[in-house]
């Protein structure tokens, strides 16, 4: 494989920038053209991101931009065209959009790798604010399972109020042996074994076909039922955690 010096790195992104087109408006570049047009921002964040605590040790820069990379195309692969004409300056709309779904598929890379997950910064705050409200915990647990089922952020998130995203981090052990505590105290054994399973707490992550086969529920109703299961057990646990468990752990 070809080594380039930096003399020849310097170069090579001057010919892009040269063979880029010139005098179009944003929604006309092609999907590879944008990528290319902001992949600065991808070297940018992962520069910035290689020498913070978290990413030390953990990942290289070459790692960090190529995460970046996929949370750039697959940033330009939503982008709402119609909606991004309405902002009053495009670029700086698209550059803020972009970077936050840079920034986001760096982080999930590097919790990955650390073993750790977050939650955003402006749902804790939520909560220290109202130790006592009911609330919170419905908030947590559908936080935390959420982020365990999907590990990304929301695709719906509009792109004109996204928070800062600053949250901090949560190793995921020492979580998992805090829902299975919790899970225990609450819990019927098949709700219990239901959502164990099926967001891998202590083990890996079985679908919904497996988890009925293990449990002895009809394999031709799997789907719904623990659908179901995994819904009356959060509810549960929503209902009878108080609020100053769910702030104790925070």
């Amino acid at each position: 494989m070809k080594k380039y010096n930096i003399q020849n790195y310097v170069r090579y992104k001057e010919d892009i920038k040269l063979s880029m087109p010139e005098g179009l408006f944003w929604d006309e570049y092609t999907r590879d053209q944008l990528v290319v047009k902001f992949m600065y921002l991808v070297e940018n964040l992962a520069r910035k991101f290689s020498t913070s605590q978290q990413a030390s040790g953990v990942m290289t820069i070459n790692d960090l931009i190529q995460e970046g990379s996929i949370g750039l195309i697959s940033a330009i692969d939503k982008l709402n065209w119609d909606t991004l004409k309405e902002s009053e300056d495009i670029e700086k709309t698209l550059k803020s959009f972009l970077s936050k779904r840079i920034k986001g598929s760096i982080r999930r890379a590097i919790d990955i790798n650390r073993g750790d997950m977050r939650i955003p910064e402006h749902k804790i705050n939520e909560v220290r604010r109202n130790p006592k409200n009911e609330a919170i915990v419905s908030m947590f647990f559908n936080s935390i399972f959420n982020k365990l089922e999907t590990g990304v952020n929301s695709d719906g998130e509009n792109i004109y109020h996204q928070i800062e995203d600053n949250h901090p981090k949560y190793n995921l052990d020492i979580l998992n042996a805090y829902l299975i505590s919790i899970m225990k105290t609450h819990l019927d054994d098949t709700q219990f074994q239901v959502v164990r399973l099926f967001y891998g707490l202590d083990c890996d992550k079985m679908q919904a076909s497996e988890i009925a086969k293990f449990l002895g529920i009809q394999v031709n109703t799997a789907n719904v039922r623990i659908s179901q299961i995994k819904k009356e057990a959060i509810d549960k646990l929503i209902a009878n955690v108080s609020p100053s468990q769910v702030v104790d752990y925070l």
